[in-house]
């Protein structure tokens, strides 16, 4: 196991309070958990993002509350509605490759912008109770736009900064880029995590060797496919213990067998069982047969 810090990158759709809670309960290792990004929806927040920055539900889980923001208005305005809610750390989000996100200037697309992200960061200033941190690519097109904005994030009074060390426009495909992830945390001055893809805690002790002055990593997709990888625990225990949990609130939550397995599903896209045991999961159609499914893979063997 890891023994360092470890934070569980925001995935939308994925790592909702009801997921974070579940794993925080049956396998954590993890320090800190991060919200997938809110952002403003007609002047507020959605009910969707309101339910998951409730401050009631996070209260038992150590969690950073994600926001997007094209400029320092929207920027203001969600610190706002977020410290109404309690929450007294905020990460910013300068990574979101998702096309909408990036053409309306968010997410890497305020990496282009270099006038709207230092107004940002001297809206920071105006918020001296909030802890500012700070998730960012490399660029969205070049590496040179990161390492451009990166003069200007170093100014910004930031806890820390996660680095994802690909373009926005690779969204999640091709190789992470360990050189420019080192010229970029060279020339930062606020503590520095690494993310992208880590899949075992070899690979977390390998990034760590090369890049000994780091705060810690932050892991995503690694831990959605082996949420048992930092806790030691048995894994079809864990495995067991998360879906039950995600489980019993779809049954008293949603309406019906294809909204609850819409949900359910969504636990199993990135889980690394055998594939004859997830294609069976992910074909039903019922309740019944993905009730049925899920016994079959639980009572597997083995489970990398």
């Amino acid at each position: 196991m890891f023994d360092g810090y470890v934070a569980f990158a925001p995935l939308q759709g994925y790592t909702d309070i009801v997921y974070r809670r579940a794993h925080w309960r049956h396998a954590g290792g993890v320090a800190e958990y991060f919200t997938p990004f809110v952002r403003l929806v007609a002047g507020g927040l959605s009910s969707r993002d309101a339910r998951d920055v409730n401050a009631q539900a996070n209260a038992a889980v150590p969690t950073v509350a994600q926001i997007i923001a094209r400029d320092a208005d929207e920027f203001a305005r969600l610190c706002e509605m977020l410290q109404r809610h309690g929450w007294k750390h905020i990460n910013l989000n300068l990574g979101c490759p998702f096309p909408m996100q990036v053409n309306a200037g968010r997410g890497c697309g305020l990496l282009q912008n270099p006038v709207r992200l230092e107004e940002i960061a001297q809206e920071m200033q105006r918020w001296p109770d909030v802890v500012f941190s700070v998730k960012m690519r490399c660029g969205q097109k070049s590496v040179d736009e990161g390492l451009a904005a990166m003069q200007i994030v170093g100014g910004m009074p930031l806890s820390q900064v996660v680095i994802h060390p690909r373009l926005g426009c690779q969204q999640y495909k091709g190789y992470v880029d360990i050189n420019a992830f080192g010229r970029m945390a060279d020339i930062c001055p606020h503590p520095v995590v690494y993310n992208g893809d880590l899949k075992t805690t070899a690979q977390i002790e390998y990034i760590m060797s090369q890049f000994p002055k780091l705060k810690g990593v932050m892991v995503g997709r690694g831990l959605l496919e082996r949420p048992w990888m930092l806790c030691g625990k048995e894994p079809l225990m864990v495995l067991h213990s998360i879906h039950e949990e995600l489980y019993r609130h779809a049954d008293a939550t949603l309406c019906g067998d294809s909204q609850k397995l819409s949900r359910l599903k969504a636990f199993w896209e990135y889980i690394d069982i055998d594939r004859k045991h997830k294609k069976s999961i992910m074909k039903a159609t019922t309740l019944y047969r993905y009730d049925q499914a899920v016994a079959l893979a639980l009572q597997a063997p083995y489970i990398s």
